[in-house]
């Protein structure tokens, strides 16, 4: 929100709330809603599409879906192309100006762009599950952001206008899937240095902690594959927050330039003011206020 230029920066923190609490939802749907529909656009199983490299793949959904048939898109999963959709989804709310459909789907987007920069989202080992490697996937992305975001910079700059969305959203992800062996092999790598009993953790009566029926890494071992890493969940974090802010403006011109604020009552804009100075400071300075973090599943 802060990367955003003046012009929509004010409306979009009168419903940072919302926006904050919506980027959840598409987990929410996949998980306790149990939706079918939900789980695919959150990934893209790049290895899955056989005798084919990144650059080779459909570029969009039309193409994708002529060469593909559906239940075979459903099992490797749709995540860029499901990006483009949302984003058009995104221009037309602002053509229309209709400010709950650009609330929720800038949410919905922000989601999506965020899966975009996981490494393992790109990959059908997404767990690790194909190497004895399961658990990485929350501890690259649930354990060791909290544990180390107090001290990253995220002031990414101001937002880019996109040219071309389609050419950006599968550069995204080829840079992505280009981490994804790297990721596993560093902890392969990193665990044949790291004493087996203290790899995960235990209660006070010596048993392991579970979450999700999976052990919980230790924050030794956390910390040891961090810097193993080299400040890889950092650098894609801050991109996905830089992609965010693009893919929100980028709408936004696309659509026409709306006066945002004048959808929104004078009075909750006067009301927050002071909040986003302050908050607009810290950003600057590369931190974050109220910063909270939620756990996917």
């Amino acid at each position: 929100m802060f990367a955003l230029p003046e012009e929509m920066q004010a409306f979009y923190y009168n419903h940072i709330d919302f926006i904050t609490e919506g980027a959840v939802v598409p987990d929410l749907r996949r998980g306790l809603l149990n939706d079918k529909a939900e789980a695919p656009r959150h990934y893209v199983d790049i290895e899955d599409f056989p005798n084919t490299t990144v650059d080779q793949l459909p570029r969009t959904w039309k193409e994708a879906t002529l060469k593909y048939d559906s239940l075979f898109l459903v099992k490797t999963g749709f995540l860029p192309w499901y990006i483009q959709t949302l984003t058009d989804k995104l221009t037309t709310a602002f053509k229309r100006r209709s400010k709950s459909d650009i609330i929720f789907i800038s949410a919905e987007l922000g989601h999506y762009v965020g899966d975009a920069h996981m490494p393992l989202h790109t990959s059908s080992n997404h767990d690790g599950q194909l190497t004895n490697q399961k658990g990485i996937h929350a501890l690259w992305e649930s354990t060791i952001p909290p544990m180390f975001g107090g001290g990253y910079n995220f002031n990414t700059g101001d937002a880019k206008y996109i040219n071309d969305i389609t050419a950006e959203t599968w550069r995204i992800i080829k840079a992505t899937h280009s981490l994804a062996d790297s990721v596993l092999a560093i902890d392969r790598q990193t665990r044949l240095s790291f004493p087996k009993e203290e790899m995960y953790k235990k209660d006070d009566s010596g048993k392991l902690v579970l979450r999700f029926n999976q052990p919980v890494f230790s924050d030794k071992y956390a910390q040891k594959l961090n810097d193993a890493m080299n400040g890889m969940v950092e650098k894609q974090l801050r991109l996905s927050i830089a992609d965010v802010a693009n893919y929100w403006y980028t709408a936004w011109v696309n659509g026409g330039k709306p006066d945002l604020l004048s959808l929104d009552d004078p009075h909750l804009t006067e009301q927050n003011k002071k909040n986003f100075k302050k908050e607009m400071k810290a950003w600057q300075k590369g931190k974050l206020l109220n910063l909270e973090v939620k756990v996917e599943d």
